[in-house]
């Protein structure tokens, strides 16, 4: 039994570390701001994430502070994500040509009065 649990935490660590690689390789091929943050979201929740659940397969004695660990990343990720993609916006950050605005008219630039 120790051996499969050995087998699948090992498979999860490398699982994060492919998931940490893809996301690094999207920060310098994705064109703006925006795409970039996704990879960045995709490097923060699957890549820790397998990494960590990885480690507390392998290490059971730490276990319970690295899954401790692993759901706080899992809840302030996407927030942390969206608070930083919502200061881009507001702060004219320019995107892509082919992106649709969906929040146009919805939020004031940040340094223009709102009337």
């Amino acid at each position: 039994m120790q051996d499969v649990i050995n087998i699948l935490g090992v498979a999860l660590l490398w699982v994060g570390i492919v998931f940490s690689a893809l996301g690094v390789l999207g920060l310098y091929r994705l064109p703006d701001v925006y795409c970039r943050l996704h990879a960045s979201g995709k490097i923060s929740t699957m890549g820790l994430f397998g990494i960590l659940v990885g480690a507390a397969l392998l290490m059971p004695a730490t276990a319970l502070k690295v899954l401790a660990l692993a759901v706080f990343v899992i809840i302030t990720s996407p927030v942390s994500t969206h608070a930083i993609a919502m200061a881009a916006y507001r702060s004219g950050v320019p995107q892509r040509r082919a992106v649709r605005d969906d929040l146009g008219g919805h939020f004031v630039p940040l340094g223009v009065e709102q009337e």
